[in-house]
């Protein structure tokens, strides 16, 4: 998958706001600012090239690692605790099951909030800390193949004229031999 250039924003309900940011981005000065992670926070992880791993840590925690840019986003049921200090690129996660016939059935319902700054693209269009993101996580079979898919929705009044939506497919592997973790990484043009 290609990083698209610079200034390209095509599909993101981007507003002026948002594009004088995109269009300001310079990777160089994130790299020097310790900031190489800004396009792999919780925004824009699942949408990103690469495998994810996930388990169980603990009773009410499920643990999602990514192999780009090695991040790991928990997942808390129940009442998890408030966060606190600096903001993660991962924030703060509260998980529920949406549907019927209890845990496990129906979709897994992630709301994220107390998100770091960062990148909807690695070209740096923009989310605030003050977005929120709602995720859908659905298992389905096709064709005797298991996969899942992530719906995401990106709420974001600082950046967006309205919610940003995707979806992306992961494939289920039959192990882990293709895993290979990759730091976060900046684009250069």
């Amino acid at each position: 998958m290609v990083t698209p250039p610079k200034g390209d924003y095509s599909s993101v309900p981007i507003n002026d706001e948002g594009r004088r940011a995109a269009d300001t981005w310079d990777p160089a000065k994130d790299e020097t600012a310790g900031n190489q992670c800004k396009p792999y926070g919780a925004a824009a992880i699942m949408r990103m090239p690469g495998r994810v791993h996930i388990t169980w840590e603990g009773d009410t925690t499920l643990r999602v690692d990514t192999d780009a840019g090695m991040q790991t986003r928990l997942l808390q049921f129940g009442e998890p605790k408030p966060p606190t200090g600096e903001r993660p690129w991962q924030g703060h996660s509260a998980a529920s099951w949406d549907g019927t016939g209890g845990p496990g059935r129906g979709s897994l319902k992630v709301v994220t909030t107390y998100m770091r700054p960062g990148y909807l693209r690695k070209n740096g269009v923009p989310y605030s800390e003050n977005a929120d993101m709602t995720e859908y996580f659905d298992r389905h079979t096709d064709y005797r193949v298991e996969w899942f898919t992530v719906t995401t929705i990106i709420e974001d009044s600082k950046y967006l004229t309205q919610p940003f939506i995707t979806s992306t497919h992961f494939r289920r592997e039959p192990d882990g031999s293709k895993w290979n973790p990759s730091p976060c990484e900046t684009t250069r043009r």
